[in-house]
């Protein structure tokens, strides 16, 4: 058998040309990994700034890798526990797995913040030089960040798969499939354990800082958000980075992981391994397609909204990883239909991105409405907010069930995998919008506490704006893109658990087994979501007291003496990672519980419920937090009085509420459900033995 290492335009039913795809899969994930570095490095070799800029940005990077280096080693052990257990009940294939897909997982949480802690300075060095350069860095060192998720994502995948198709294909082709399932579905675990660790966790971190940051410094004491004589603002510029580039990362890279191991088993069942081979490849070419959109994120002038050329990018990315769709779904197939269920997922992404950013952005209505009624005090700020939130909830959701629906009509459950891949398609450049956002807020940061003044600020500023609403975005197609991943892993587990029990299992509401299971189901992110912002408070109450504690000293509120902000960067890590172990226990054990108590028809109505109330929760959490978020951001730059107004001070006290939901609670719904459906289809031989 010949192995070539371009792509061979002759029969597609031939072994030969399955296996060159799957060579060039974990080529292409390498290449995306080399242009990563090649970034870094460009990025590294740009100029710091002053030596005040360097100091303050040094004490930022010092706190997030401190907070790194404690938390991967309070999950290492819970992580080898795990995975002994797997290795002794699933067997090896499946434990290795599961740990190569949280060793990547955590790469990817560590070196994205490697980098975004470095460009921070350097991008607010560069506004000095105008818009074109600032955005430039800032998004230059975000794209590292997606070269890692989509380098680190296909990498692993692929030469999982490889390795099985090279041992088993003697075999044939059904042994591939079924010797690649369970070991992909133990590297999905891995990934989404990771993640929910690192999206909890940096969650929990970043919002206690910033909720204690606000309240004391902005509402009691009346300055500035990133003013320096505030003893929390070095813990909320770690945090900016600990929840939202390393947290994000992290969640991002085990989606964009499950999203194309539902696509391959579900592939591998109806087509065999062309049904496996196409994921891999419009994967591999989507990352090409993200690296061309990047190189089009310039702005056209000093004056330029940031946020159109981000579009720019995004939209030429998702055109040319369209292309790419089509033309494998012609040469593999024979057809479009394929090609037309991966492009309800791009499309689907376009649609949640103008939902997002409608309900999120300074810009548009919504948003004035909450910063208009908070003339008349936080309570009424909070109101506007519930109520944008939950109306986001019902357009997104319909993107959700027309993206299912349409897909499904296509090509069946393989329809949903590929739409849910057709969502992500284009992670490489939806991570640098993501990890642009906490990189321009860092930024913006050094440039007030070190007292640049201009033009340069006014860059800051307006990169920092539409962070808040590329950090909005990414999340939004994160949640969304669950979902559908979701319903893939649904009927992975559907298809398994009938060929376990020797029948199709009855998912039959009007039984009281299911009913339950549903019931539960759709509690769990409920208790879940409240662990997580009872942590938040908890956590926010003594960084309050300590920069409470802190302002009374002499000096520190007027500026002569530095507060201890390595104080409060302590207490929020402390906080964080005690907090951790519930969320992730109650992950892991409530859908083990639920099928050895009531059986695999009611551990199926328990996925379904976790499935829709986790879609609902999330997309109304991070909606209503960044809706609350921006503003006040408006009201910020100078709408009805500006800061330092009773107005002022009612949009912190709903972007204070919106905080936890925004940034803890609502992403970390993303990984809970994968984790949800991945344990469930593991459990499936136990729980149908003591059925």
């Amino acid at each position: 058998m010949q192995i070539r290492f371009f792509l061979p335009w002759f029969r597609c039913g031939s072994l030969d040309i399955q296996l060159t795809a799957l060579v060039v899969a974990p080529v292409v994930a390498v290449f995306a990994l080399l242009y990563g570095v090649y970034l870094a490095r460009r990025m590294l070799k740009q100029d710091a700034g002053t030596k005040e800029m360097q100091r303050i940005s040094n004490a930022i990077r010092a706190g997030a890798e401190a907070y790194l280096v404690r938390q991967f080693r309070t999950i290492v052990w819970f992580t080898v526990i795990l995975a002994a257990a797997i290795w002794i009940f699933l067997g090896i294939g499946t434990a290795l797995s599961f740990l190569l897909g949280a060793v990547f997982s955590a790469l990817v949480g560590h070196f994205g913040m490697y980098v975004a802690v470095r460009a921070n300075v350097r991008t607010a060095q560069a506004a000095k030089q105008g818009l074109d350069k600032a955005l430039g860095t800032a998004f230059s060192a975000g794209t590292v960040n997606g070269m890692l998720v989509v380098g680190l994502g296909l990498l692993g995948v692929s030469v999982i798969y490889l390795a099985s198709y090279l041992l088993f294909i003697p075999q044939g082709e059904a042994a591939v499939a079924a010797a690649a399932t369970d070991v992909l579905v133990g590297f999905g675990f891995g990934a989404c354990l990771i993640a929910l660790f690192m999206r909890v966790g940096g969650g929990i971190y970043t919002k206690a800082a910033d909720v204690g940051a606000d309240l004391v410094g902005k509402v009691e004491t009346g300055i500035p958000e990133d003013d320096a004589r505030n003893p929390a603002v070095i813990a909320d510029n770690v945090g900016d980075n600990v929840g939202d580039c390393a947290g994000m990362g992290a969640d991002v890279f085990e989606s964009y992981a499950v999203t194309i191991v539902a696509a391959m088993i579900l592939g591998g069942i109806a087509f065999g391994l062309k049904g496996v081979v196409f994921p891999l490849l419009v994967r591999s070419a989507a990352i090409l397609s993200a690296i061309f959109g990047t190189f089009f994120v310039r702005a056209r002038g000093d004056e330029e909204n940031p946020m159109k050329p981000i579009n720019r990018g995004f939209l030429i990315a998702n055109a040319s990883a369209a292309f790419f769709f089509l033309l494998f779904s012609i040469f593999l197939f024979g057809e479009i239909k394929v090609f037309l269920a991966a492009f309800t997922g791009l499309v689907a992404t376009q649609l949640i991105g103008y939902i997002t950013e409608y309900y999120t952005s300074t810009e548009r209505k919504p948003v004035k409405e909450i910063a208009s009624s908070s003339t008349t005090g936080a309570g009424t700020n909070i109101i506007a907010g519930l109520a944008v939130g939950m109306e986001s909830t019902v357009a997104s959701l319909l993107v959700v069930c027309a993206t299912i629906f349409f897909s499904y009509s296509f090509m069946g459950y393989y329809g949903i995998a590929l739409a849910g891949m057709g969502m992500l398609a284009t992670t490489g450049i939806i991570m640098s919008m993501d990890t642009f956002g906490p990189i321009s807020d860092n930024a913006n940061g050094i440039g007030e506490m070190s007292k640049m003044k201009g033009k340069p600020r006014r860059v800051m500023a307006s990169l920092d704006a539409v962070g808040n609403t590329t950090k909005a975005l990414t999340k939004g197609f994160a949640i969304s893109s669950a979902a559908v991943a979701a319903v893939s892993l649904f009927s992975t587990f559907l298809e398994k658990a009938s060929a376990v029990k020797g029948a199709a299992i009855s998912l039959d509401i009007s039984l009281p087994p299911v009913f339950i299971g549903l019931l539960v189901g759709g509690a769990v992110p409920f208790l879940f979501s409240s662990m997580t912002i009872k942590a938040v408070g908890r956590a926010a109450f003594l960084i309050v007291n300590e920069a409470r504690r802190q302002f009374k000293l002499p000096g520190v509120a007027s500026g002569k003496k530095e507060p201890d902000y390595a104080q409060c960067v302590d207490i929020c890590t402390k906080a964080a990672l005690h907090e951790l172990a519930l969320p992730a226990l109650l992950a892991v054990l409530s859908p083990i519980v639920v099928g050895l108590l009531f059986g695999l028809e009611a551990l199926g109505g328990f996925l379904g419920g976790a499935i829709l109330s986790s879609q609902l929760l999330a997309v109304f959490m991070c909606n209503a937090g960044g809706a609350w978020d921006n503003a006040k951001k408006l009201i910020e730059r100078g709408a009805y009085g500006g800061k330092g107004t009773t107005v002022h001070a009612a949009a912190v006290v709903g972007d204070t509420v919106g905080d936890p939901l925004k940034d803890t609670a609502g992403p970390a719904l993303n990984p809970l459900i994968k984790i949800i459906n991945i344990v469930s289809i593991l459990a499936i031989g136990l729980v149908a033995l003591l059925h």
